[in-house]
C-alpha cells in the first residue's frame, strides 16, 4: 500500500483524514490537490518541512503508522 510519494519538489504523505486534518496545522503543509479534487487522508509537504532527515524519517512513520492500520 502506497504511504508516501514525491510529486514535483515536495513529499506526500497518506495519514488518514483525521492525522492529516491535524498535520494542515503545521508549517509547509497543504491540501494534496492536484486534479482540482483534494484527495482525502494525503497532505503535500513543501521541501522547507522535510530538509532534515529527521523530519523526513517523521513524516514516513506517521505514514508507515496510519498504512498499517489497513486490512
Amino acid at each position: 500500500k502506497l504511504l508516501v510519494g514525491v510529486f514535483k519538489d515536495s513529499l506526500i504523505v497518506r495519514l488518514g483524514p483525521e492525522a492529516a486534518a491535524s498535520a494542515l496545522k503545521q508549517p509547509h503543509v497543504g491540501v494534496f490537490d492536484i486534479t482540482g479534487r483534494p484527495m482525502k487522508g494525503w497532505v503535500v509537504v513543501g521541501p522547507e518541512g522535510v530538509d532534515l532527515d529527521a523530519d523526513l524519517r517523521a513524516w514516513i512513520r506517521r505514514a508507515t503508522e496510519f498504512v498499517s492500520t489497513l486490512v
